[in-house]
């Protein structure tokens, strides 16, 4: 009997003994063993119906894809991979192997069929597989059998293995073109995935712990692979009235488009301290760096300098009865707030006093995943 038919059945047997008033009946002992049951079969249901480690479908993000590639000692081929933009994750194991959970141990006994292979889960609409398998085939020798580098055994040979049927098409026409390459022929086998399992955890990320660590791989391609796909520039746009009335909060919308200003000391960005970037509300344009941040007691978020000048615009501001110099962003056309000459003589003299309702603030550890991973180099300090 299969466990969904049983875990079916078991589930409609308790939702007919609870129509059935059963609960009422039995509100004591009974029910309650009931419930605890029921409370633990459904905890394992995840466990029990999902995806084996010997079957490795993990479930992923719909904007995501995975492909498996075995390219001789995985420590240097997970790194490779790992530079390229677009790659979201990898992870080293073990793949099609003919035992249910191998030791690093067993799988260079050269008896268990394994091959060194690396997890490579990648965004489609930033890297194609087309691209990340002429990469791959940049790391490896293709016409060597059962070896790679130093690295001898069949725990070593090259292979590209698949989830989804749906890639086969696109793997056998990149691969075939790339073989009019050689005049050998390829030694690279192409097949599904039967089974990956994770290697033990010394052996994750094993160049990134262990920086002189040996690698078959030439160094210098894994800066090829970080430039192989360039980050393609954000282009930041003004939207239109009714966007911005939709998408901004009442405060946000009178700062921005009416020249309003928030009270000191009760607003959002004032007293914060983390690391990170300060990007214009209404475009998410990059304008300020946290290490410009600077305490001015003034009760709005100052800064030393704008990230750059050519993304601001100042205007003579006479209102209110005052000279003062308006800050706003270029490309949104949103009034930020003022620029006055009593900044920090340190760090250029002048004070950026912005409301806290024109920024977005994005903390260092989300910036790569929101897309401004250019520019985290500017949170070095100096």
């Amino acid at each position: 009997m299969g466990r969904e038919y049983i875990i079916f059945h078991f589930i409609r047997l308790y939702l007919s003994c609870a129509s059935n008033r059963w609960v009422g009946m039995c509100v004591t002992k009974e029910t309650r063993d009931m419930n605890v049951l029921v409370t633990v079969v459904l905890l394992c249901i995840g466990g029990w119906l999902g995806v084996q480690p010997d079957k490795a479908k993990d479930q992923i993000m719909e904007n995501q894809k995975e492909i498996y590639f075995a390219g001789g000692c995985f420590w240097g081929t997970e790194h490779f991979m790992k530079q390229i933009n677009g790659v979201e994750s990898t992870q080293v194991g073990y793949a099609n192997g003919n035992i249910k959970n191998p030791t690093y141990k067993e799988v260079c006994s050269d008896r268990t069929g394994f091959a060194e292979t690396v997890k490579v889960v990648y965004d489609p609409q930033v890297v194609g597989l087309d691209l990340l398998i002429d990469l791959y085939f940049k790391t490896i020798d293709p016409t060597s059998l059962n070896r790679q580098g130093n690295d001898r055994g069949s725990q070593y040979r090259t292979g590209i293995y698949y989830t989804d049927k749906a890639d086969l098409t696109l793997i056998d026409s990149v691969v075939g073109a790339l073989a009019k390459n050689y005049s050998q022929p390829l030694e690279v086998e192409i097949k599904p995935l039967e089974n990956f399992y994770p290697a033990e955890d010394y052996h994750q990320d094993y160049l990134d712990k262990n920086p002189g660590g040996y690698c078959h791989i030439n160094p210098a391609l894994f800066e090829l692979a970080r430039k192989a796909n360039p980050s393609k520039k954000k282009e930041y746009r003004k939207a239109d009235d009714a966007t911005l009335r939709w998408n901004l909060s009442r405060e946000q919308y009178a700062v921005t488009q009416q020249n309003a200003t928030e009270p000191a000391f009760k607003n959002e960005y004032w007293d914060e301290k983390r690391e990170g970037i300060y990007v214009d509300i209404t475009t998410g344009e990059p304008l300020f760096i946290s290490t410009d941040k600077f305490d001015s007691g003034c009760g709005w978020p100052s800064f030393s300098k704008p990230i750059d000048n050519h993304l601001i615009k100042e205007n003579h501001d006479t209102s209110h009865g005052m000279h003062r110099i308006e800050v706003r962003s270029k490309t949104g056309d949103a009034h930020l707030g003022h620029v006055f000459n009593d900044g920090p003589v340190d760090r250029g003299g002048l004070r950026y006093c912005i409301n806290s309702a024109s920024l977005r603030f994005i903390p260092k550890e989300k910036m790569k995943e929101e897309g401004y991973e250019a520019y985290l180099p500017l949170l070095d300090k100096k």
